[in-house]
């Protein structure tokens, strides 16, 4: 097989290796699409050269080629998604029990189930009305995923925050109500005006990954309010901001450890992409070649006015 490993900063190079086999749980896929993470920026900057080669890629859509003892339930050729590694190949090993079927008709690109399960996960646990009134903070890729999410349950007022304009602009596309950038918020949204229906927001879903974009959410929350980080904040520490205790507010961990629960998002969220209720097609703005992902993270990190997120196609 055909396989990118990232051998020192920003550098990357595809090598053969030995094709993967299946244990008695696992599947062999086929990798037909891989999405670049944001998670794996870091890695990509900063590997040292020093040390051995280091393989990404968990965002995989791909078709079974071969299936472990305990895997029947898969069959050749089965277009699958789900949680997995190494997965910038030509071929990957996946947990039978952490795949799904792609929507049929769906465009393997646009069906790539771990990005959307986390996210469905973390907005699950907000306890998200319709009728309440929403924000999503940070209209990157994560940001506008969230914005198509939150719309299916019919909020009172659906708010996105960022301070680039195109993705304001496409966070209105995808159903947000209002748009702002975070200094040109109203200042009733962030204070008690003193009015009897208080202006600020029930739930406000973080998606930057940034101590200010985390600062600017927690401002909106209102009493009693959910504030949930979804953001991939990386390391190190952020400042707790002590109004959000003084508010009452809830403060929700939009990270989910339990392979389980993802799965499970999973399941809910690849239903929606069948119903045509959740799309990729507008947040698919970059595609790549597997010998192109140094130029694929280069892209993100770049991150123009046209980009939302990129996926390599095998």
């Amino acid at each position: 097989m055909k396989i990118s490993q990232l051998v020192g900063p920003r550098t990357s190079e595809v090598v053969t290796a030995d094709d993967p086999v299946p244990g008695a749980g696992q599947v062999l896929v086929e990798v037909v699409a891989s999405g670049v993470c944001t998670s794996d920026v870091g890695a990509w900057l900063s590997h040292d050269a020093a040390a051995s080669p280091l393989r990404l890629g968990h965002e995989m859509v791909g078709r079974v080629a071969a299936t472990g003892r305990d895997a029947g339930r898969w069959q050749p050729g089965d277009l699958v998604t789900g949680l997995g590694g190494e997965g910038f190949a030509t071929l990957a090993v996946m947990d039978a029990n952490a795949v799904l079927p792609v929507p049929a008709g769906i465009e393997p690109a646009h069906a790539i189930g771990e990005p959307v399960a986390d996210l469905e996960e973390a907005l699950s646990r907000t306890g998200i009305r319709a009728g309440d009134r929403v924000a999503v903070v940070g209209l990157g890729f994560m940001g506008l995923g969230l914005v198509q999410l939150a719309k299916r349950h019919a909020p009172g007022l659906l708010v996105g925050v960022d301070p680039d304009p195109a993705r304001r602009r496409r966070a209105l596309a995808l159903g947000a109500d209002l748009v702002f950038a975070p200094d040109e918020l109203p200042e009733e949204y962030r204070t008690d005006t003193g009015r009897a229906t208080d202006a600020r927001l029930a739930i406000v879903l973080e998606a930057t990954g940034a101590t200010g974009g985390l600062k600017t959410a927690g401002s909106l929350v209102r009493p009693f309010g959910t504030l949930c980080v979804v953001g991939y904040h990386h390391t190190g520490d952020a400042m707790m901001d002590m109004d959000l205790w003084y508010k009452a507010v809830t403060v929700v961990n939009g990270f989910c450890p339990d392979r389980t629960r993802v799965v499970a998002a999973m399941r809910d969220a690849l239903g929606l992409i069948a119903e045509r209720r959740f799309s990729y097609a507008p947040l698919i703005t970059h595609r790549f070649a597997l010998d192109e992902v140094d130029e694929a993270f280069r892209t993100m990190t770049e991150a123009g006015p046209d980009f939302v997120k990129g996926v390599l196609l095998l």
